[in-house]
């Protein structure tokens, strides 16, 4: 079922409930889906999808997918952590993820920011030139 204004407006309400000092707080979230649990809102389901976006998001904004073709170090995968919490003003965690779809070099993934420095990349904008 499409969830309403006011359902809606919960969920957003909960969720800024379970933000602390600018980061989700799994102890928060807890606490929010045991409420959710003991007063049966209404549209309960809709609810959940909505208050779900809005956590998935917010951690997604605060982690760096580092995708990468070869071996990674844990110095390369810090520097990068160092560099976007400075781009960003607020603490970013790094997550190193391999994909052998890419030649060779880097894609970080931000929330819904791309920063691309492969070859893979580069023969696509390439191609797309000509």
């Amino acid at each position: 079922m499409a969830a309403d204004k006011q359902t809606k407006r919960l969920a957003k309400q909960l969720f800024k409930l379970s933000v602390v000092d600018g980061a989700v707080s799994a102890e928060r979230v807890a606490g929010v889906l045991g409420w959710i649990e003991k007063h049966s809102p209404r549209h309960p389901l809709a609810l959940l999808r909505n208050y779900h976006r809005l956590v998935s998001a917010e951690i997604a904004r605060s982690r760096a997918v580092v995708e990468h073709a070869g071996p990674l170090n844990d110095a390369t995968l810090r520097m990068i952590e160092i560099a976007m919490t400075r781009k960003y003003g607020r603490s970013i965690s790094s997550v190193a993820r391999p994909n052998p779809r890419l030649l060779a070099g880097l894609r970080v993934r931000v929330g819904s920011d791309v920063y691309e420095s492969s070859v893979a990349g580069q023969l696509a904008t390439l191609s797309a030139s000509v």
